[in-house]
């Protein structure tokens, strides 16, 4: 990975210096409770899904001393990518996790994680997803079958009104994030609403009987990713796309992200379904297999950096494309930079560096937000103070051509 696109980072510095970086070190603020409490409870949930050795549960254990007491520590000298993490935070060894930025931290824990399970070492454990009971679990509820099951209810239903529900169901599939619940969050009961709703944009960049080729980034693996593929399977279907590039991780990172091997257990699950649940999962498959879908994974996907920072070929990819979208938090908060800028910066300015067309589909869940007018975002606040940014109950649909 190279750093070609810093001229675009050190263009925004100036606009980036107004805005403070997120950190975890606020008592009471969203990005201490990860530190504090998830992910010393995601530590404990993953020793106790895999029948580890000693050496794990010792690596393990020293992991949540160092993550809730200690300070951050160097990756060791047989690590792969030790001179990637050294290049990205040499600056931050030595420091409280809690006082380097939040989008650091939050990925170099993921990454100790799987130094501590073994999953790039050679051995019993390698490769091993130390998540994929979690979204395993995820995949078959009772949830996922009364979701399934709801399609053959909009089969007969307007194109127009089936889109919007394909839509809206990528985009509420976020709250199924399995690092969301580790954490007690969840859906809840709350009315959700939509902040912002580009939803017509978006589809003017993918018209219908075109030839356009869509980019979707994914995020969450299980009853999030299942949507996603079912409204790429939407869009091939109706034409409203000729080929879709499907990013997912190259390896375990954040609970649930998606890997390839992610896709493949919701394409069985949905050949596995029945009605049209099954229908879909079968053109899927023949989509995969004719190259109408491409699953891409780029080691960037998994970079403690915002996209602005991107490498040349996959800004190259990007550019290429008639629209990308990121799904999720995490991927909204690489696309306008982690960072408390003000709610009404808009969209489009956060997103000048990316040389295509962009679209976001988010579940809040984090403190970062831009595109909001200023009434929208004072009656949130007068409604819910600033629990709003971050409860997981409401959502966003931004697009910029």
């Amino acid at each position: 990975m190279n750093d070609a696109a810093d001229a675009n980072d050190a263009a925004s510095a100036a606009d980036a210096a107004e805005a403070p970086v997120i950190l975890s070190n606020a008592p009471g603020s969203f990005p201490r409770s990860v530190l504090a409490e998830r992910h010393p409870a995601l530590i404990k949930k993953v020793r106790d899904a895999f029948p580890y050795g000693p050496r794990q549960h010792r690596a393990l254990d020293a992991l949540l001393t160092q993550a809730t007491e200690g300070v951050i520590e160097p990756l060791g000298p047989e690590a792969h990518d030790r001179h990637l993490w050294e290049r990205w935070g040499r600056e931050y060894f030595g420091l409280s996790w809690f006082d380097v930025p939040f989008l650091w931290a939050e990925s170099y824990f993921y990454r100790q994680l799987l130094t501590a399970v073994g999953y790039f070492e050679a051995g019993p454990w390698q490769g091993i997803d130390p998540f994929r009971p979690f979204k395993q679990a995820e995949l078959h509820t009772g949830e996922a079958d009364e979701e399934l099951a709801a399609l053959d209810r909009l089969a007969p239903r307007p194109v127009d009104e089936q889109r919007q529900a394909m839509l809206l169901g990528s985009l509420w599939g976020n709250r199924a994030d399995l690092g969301f619940a580790v954490g007690g969050g969840g859906s809840g009961t709350v009315e959700s609403r939509l902040v912002a709703d580009d939803s017509e944009l978006l589809w003017s960049l993918l018209p219908e009987g075109g030839a356009a080729t869509l980019c979707l980034v994914a995020d969450n693996a299980g009853r999030e990713l299942l949507p996603d593929l079912i409204l790429i399977d939407h869009l091939l279907h109706l034409r409203r796309a000729e080929r879709v590039v499907l990013h997912i991780k190259p390896y375990p990172y954040y609970v649930s992200d998606a890997m390839t091997a992610d896709v493949i257990d919701c394409l069985h699950r949905l050949k596995g379904a029945r009605g049209v649940a099954a229908e879909v999962g079968q053109r899927l498959w023949s989509a995969m297999g004719d190259g109408r879908i491409t699953v891409r994974s780029h080691a960037f996907s998994c970079a403690p950096l915002p996209y602005a920072r991107m490498p040349e070929d996959l800004r190259r990819e990007f550019a290429e494309a008639d629209v990308t979208v990121m799904k999720g938090d995490l991927n909204y908060r690489r696309l306008v930079g982690d960072r408390l800028w003000p709610a009404t910066t808009p969209f489009e300015e956060r997103t000048a560096y990316f040389l295509g067309p962009v679209a976001a589909l988010r579940t809040l869940k984090s403190d970062v937000i831009v595109g909001l007018d200023g009434r929208t975002e004072a009656a949130l606040v007068a409604a819910h103070g600033q629990g709003w940014r971050t409860s997981g109950t409401h959502a966003l649909i931004q697009a910029r051509p």
